[in-house]
């Protein structure tokens, strides 16, 4: 595949410079009026919580944060907390399966970034950093892995064989370690053809739910450079998803539609390693990671109907 066609979390569709203003001020128009209905909504199939909450919020207009005061809509895009007017007992809380680090870039507008959506959902999980203040990963780049498109990317259903080959090179805990004879070389010592071949495959599964962590980058694709260049994110493992069109209505200018929002690219990765990796049904689990984006997809819709765009 070419690297066009690779989902990321780096690819924040936010290109669009009248978009966004005109859009703000024609879902304001809207407070009073009812979204219209799901049928065109291609997020109609997800099994979410209840967003009445949300309902009530756009009718009340803008709230204060409770944290800072600034005057927002629904929730406070630099605290990561509900505005006044959302309680947080009515907002859904997700588990996910594993932690989820996000960089978001420095000129990233926080008001445009949907990262925020994925720690008010799932705060225990999620931990948002502004580049370049970012973790050292190299200790722990044998359970870590970076979702970004590239020449070495693999897909979420091979993490448990690319997993294993990190694990079998082991992480040089010091200098002395890293002398030492490859771990791999060693092996050979051991007997193992033997070794029953559904026993591999359990084992090589093992391997992939090792994985603790994700890193997604915030960013528009012109951004990334940056950050994906970073000393401190080379050597972990790359994956790419599968193509998805996305739902996000700041679209980056001249960019395919394959390229994901940030919560969009966390969704739809959770789904993919809920089946590939876990081996099990997935039943909506990880849907109410879409929470705000499918509400707000619906007003800024409606929008956009408003303004004869549609």
């Amino acid at each position: 595949q070419l690297t066009m066609s690779l989902n990321s979390s780096t690819l924040l569709n936010e290109e669009n410079a009248q978009g966004p203003k005109r859009n703000s001020e024609c879902l304001e128009s809207l407070e009073l009026q009812t979204p219209s209905s799901f049928q065109d909504n291609p997020l109609q199939q997800l099994q979410l919580a209840s967003q009445e909450v949300l309902e009530k919020a756009k009718k009340s207009g803008r709230s204060k944060c409770p944290r800072c005061n600034s005057s927002r809509m629904f929730y406070c895009y630099t605290c990561f907390v509900p505005v006044e007017t959302v309680p947080t007992k009515e907002i859904p809380t997700v588990k996910l399966p594993l932690k989820i680090d996000i960089i978001k870039h420095p000129n990233e507008t926080d008001g445009k970034s949907t990262a925020v959506h994925a720690k008010l959902l799932a705060p225990d999980d999620v931990t948002i950093y502004k580049y370049p203040c970012i973790p050292e990963y190299e200790e722990k780049r044998h359970e870590i892995a970076l979702i970004f498109p590239g020449p070495n990317s693999v897909s979420v259903k091979d993490i448990a064989f690319h997993l294993q080959k990190y694990t079998k090179k082991g992480v040089c805990a010091s200098d002395d370690d890293c002398s030492r004879e490859p771990l791999l070389k060693q092996a050979k010592i051991e007997p193992d053809e033997e070794k029953n071949p559904n026993e591999c495959i359990s084992s090589s599964r093992s391997e992939g739910t090792r994985l603790k962590k994700i890193i997604f980058i915030d960013s528009t694709w012109n951004q990334t450079n940056k950050i994906i260049t970073d000393e401190r994110l080379q050597g972990l493992l790359q994956i790419e998803l599968k193509t998805r069109k996305t739902c996000f209505w700041r679209h980056q200018k001249g960019k395919p539609d394959t390229y994901l929002s940030t919560i969009e690219a966390i969704y739809y990765f959770l789904v993919d390693y809920h089946q590939e990796i876990l081996k099990e049904s997935y039943k909506g689990q990880y849907d109410n990671l879409l929470f705000f984006f499918s509400f707000m997809y619906t007003l800024i819709k409606d929008a956009k109907c408003c303004a004869g765009k549609e």
